[in-house]
């Protein structure tokens, strides 16, 4: 009995240990599948998250980097030429990619102007100032054209809100939809420019701004909203600061600085501070002995004292 009592012991002992060790074999193989299902868990949300930032680099790289669209209408020597009356001289919009066009010669006697501008430049709004009432009387009287160029050299310096090429946009909005506002819109810019530093205007007040300038809400609102020719604007600004620009009779290999002023393809070197008589004895040197004898279609312009 002692011998079948001890066998049957140690058979018992036998089957606990092969039921351990079943039991521990299940577990081991239960823990090695957790382990596989969270590593793969594991490797498919980093990859997920791979997917996830890559879409958003891919998403920030499209919205800064955007093809350039076409130019706006009425601007294709990357500027707009205003004449008698005030009106813009009408040309197609410029296609994307293209180089800009070499505005058109004015009639005998009549002064070519041309401005690069930054509407954030404080010297441009000096030069505004002082000048424009001259070149007003200019255009008024039919003596001359200016033609405005709007670039944005000075866009990373308005507290974050890209000013420079928001005004600019702006303006390029104005010139493709109501170009007949586009010489009052241009000073009153000037009139309102902000310094420096500061945020400038908001959306909202350039579009008043064109409101009271002459042109229609719903033409403008969308398109200064949406800046839809601020890449058309950085390339213009790329074109005058590497260059050559669009002017007649000069060649122009880039611009240093804004503003930079032509009359009649001649560079007005000029002085500061300004002096409007300045700038008016340089239109009657540039414009030659026809503009100051032929009648038609302009008077002699007087520099003012």
């Amino acid at each position: 009995m002692n011998d079948q009592h001890a066998h049957h012991d140690r058979a018992t002992k036998n089957q606990r240990r092969a039921e351990a060790r079943e039991k521990a074999r299940q577990l081991r193989a239960e823990q090695q599948k957790k382990e596989r299902r969270n590593t793969l868990l594991l490797q498919g949300g980093v990859a997920l998250a791979a997917v996830a930032i890559i879409a958003v680099i891919a998403l920030v790289i499209i919205n800064s980097v955007r093809p350039v669209g076409p130019g706006p209408r009425n601007m294709a020597s990357d500027g707009i030429r205003i004449g008698e009356g005030f009106a813009a001289v009408a040309t197609p919009a410029l296609p994307a990619g293209d180089d800009p066009v070499v505005s058109e010669a004015n009639p005998a006697g009549v002064v070519d102007i041309q401005i690069v501008v930054d509407y954030l430049c404080p010297i441009c709004g000096e030069f505004e100032a002082t000048n424009g009432p001259f070149i007003e009387t200019l255009i008024e009287s039919g003596a001359a054209t200016v033609e405005y160029r709007p670039i944005a050299i000075l866009t990373s310096r308005s507290a974050g809100t890209e000013y420079s090429l928001r005004a600019a946009n702006a303006a390029a909005c104005v010139a493709d939809r109501t170009p007949s506002a586009f010489f009052a819109f241009n000073a009153a810019l000037f009139a309102e420019q902000p310094e420096e530093g500061t945020p400038g205007l908001d959306d909202a007040r350039l579009i008043e701004l064109a409101v009271e300038s002459g042109s229609s809400r719903g033409a403008v609102e969308e398109c200064i909203q949406d800046r839809t020719f601020a890449s058309w604007v950085r390339a213009a600004t790329d074109r005058a600061l590497s260059g050559p620009l669009a002017i007649r009779d000069v060649a122009v290999d880039r611009i240093e600085g804004t503003p930079t002023i032509f009359v009649n393809g001649q560079r007005f070197e000029y002085r500061y501070p300004f002096e409007q008589e300045d700038f008016a004895q340089f239109v009657l040197q540039a414009a030659g002995d026809e503009f100051s004898t032929n009648p038609t279609p302009s008077p002699t312009p007087t520099p003012s004292p």
